[in-house]
């Protein structure tokens, strides 16, 4: 039951579980992010030391200069073609594409070639992204899915997701006593507050687990899906493989399938008790790498191995670039570019723990960073 202190958001999940009964994962998560009114990415700018959690272009420029200088290497292999769409997945404020676009402007040719198109539903952060770009005069256009940008005869993509996929909906299984139950969200019997709770063991569910990891599971064993994540995927490597490019999928999350329950909330950069404040806390999950890659080459698409992020930035020159920001800086912004360095690629932090998968049409040229291709 609702109670007089519960949000408009909370109130409306409790009935609607009171109607029909306990909701998946999944649509708890698309209510708590995505309502149209009260969810997390639609009503606020979640971003920087005064939101929720910081991102790793908001860590430092460095970022964003690595990754447009990526892109920019990657439409020259491609013969640098008179037109390209630079996509970028959940670009939040428009750090990251700011950066990029600082770092590429005077590669001959690329200004002219370039159309930006940004992925976003928050109408908070689309106009954080185009205050963002609006000073390097490249045309921009925003679309609520992937789906919905056009696909222009001969014009390449290179596509862009930093922290896109971990917010994705997914659903939760169980592996019980015969089989696997999905994991539900539902209300406490005593207290009316929201609770996870087991559905039914069936053999339905348990062919919702890939064979795979079926057969290495053991009880309390817990696999996480992400069909928005796949779908995503497919349409990529789709859209790739028809007009040719590259993507880099940059995450916190595993290389390979793996059991365990990596479902959190956060809020005021603090870990946050999962089921509670649907709509202000961000919701996000780790990752399966493998199973994006899986779908794209499925599609026809090629994918490299997965790296680390600090080995990926590492090889990008990351640390030759600090140096020469350095150059020019005074002692505190010296020890302040050291810091961010070591927030980016160190193991005991972002460099370890986020990783990178790249992808290509599989008539395109692979990518700077690609090894140990697959597809």
């Amino acid at each position: 039951m609702s109670s007089a202190t519960d949000s408009p958001l909370l109130a409306d999940i409790k009935r609607r579980i009171n109607v029909s009964g306990p909701i998946t994962i999944a649509d708890f998560m698309t209510e708590a992010l995505a309502h149209p009114e009260h969810g997390y990415y639609r009503k606020q700018d979640p971003f920087g030391r005064a939101g929720d959690f910081i991102t790793a272009p908001e860590v430092s420029q460095m970022f964003g200069e690595l990754i447009g200088l990526w892109a920019a290497v990657t439409w020259q292999q491609m013969g640098s073609p008179p037109k390209i769409d630079l996509i970028e997945l959940g670009p939040g404020r428009g750090t990251l594409m700011s950066d990029a676009l600082r770092a590429v402007r005077n590669v001959p040719g690329i200004g002219d070639a370039l159309t930006v198109r940004f992925v976003e539903t928050s109408p908070v952060l689309r106009t954080h992204q185009q205050t963002s770009i609006m000073a390097y005069g490249i045309p921009a256009t925003w679309h609520e899915t992937f789906d919905d940008i056009p696909t222009r005869a001969n014009v390449p993509a290179i596509v862009i997701g930093n922290e896109f996929f971990d917010a994705l909906p997914i659903r939760q299984f169980e592996r019980g006593e015969k089989g696997w139950a999905e994991r539900l969200v539902g209300l406490d019997a005593k207290t009316g507050e929201l609770g996870f709770v087991r559905g039914a063991e069936t053999p339905i569910t348990d062919a919702l687990i890939p064979a795979t990891m079926r057969g290495a599971a053991k009880k309390g064993d817990i696999f996480e899906s992400c069909a928005p994540a796949i779908a995503i995927a497919d349409q990529i490597a789709r859209r790739l493989n028809e007009t040719g490019g590259g993507a880099l999928f940059i995450d916190y999350g595993h290389p390979g399938s793996a059991f365990g329950d990596t479902l959190q909330a956060l809020k005021g950069h603090e870990y946050h008790p999962v089921l509670r404040d649907p709509g202000d806390a961000d919701l996000t999950a780790h990752v399966d790498f493998a199973a994006i890659g899986r779908a794209m080459n499925e599609a026809g698409a090629r994918t490299g191995a997965v790296l680390t992020q600090g080995t990926f930035l590492r090889m990008l020159g990351i640390e030759q670039r600090a140096e020469h920001l350095k150059t020019s800086a005074d002692d505190a912004q010296k020890t302040a570019i050291d810091q961010a360095l070591s927030r980016l690629i160190d193991a005991d932090q972002m460099g370890t723990l986020f990783k990178v998968l790249i992808a290509y049409g599989r008539d395109t040229t692979p990518p700077p960073c690609v090894s140990g291709v697959a597809g």
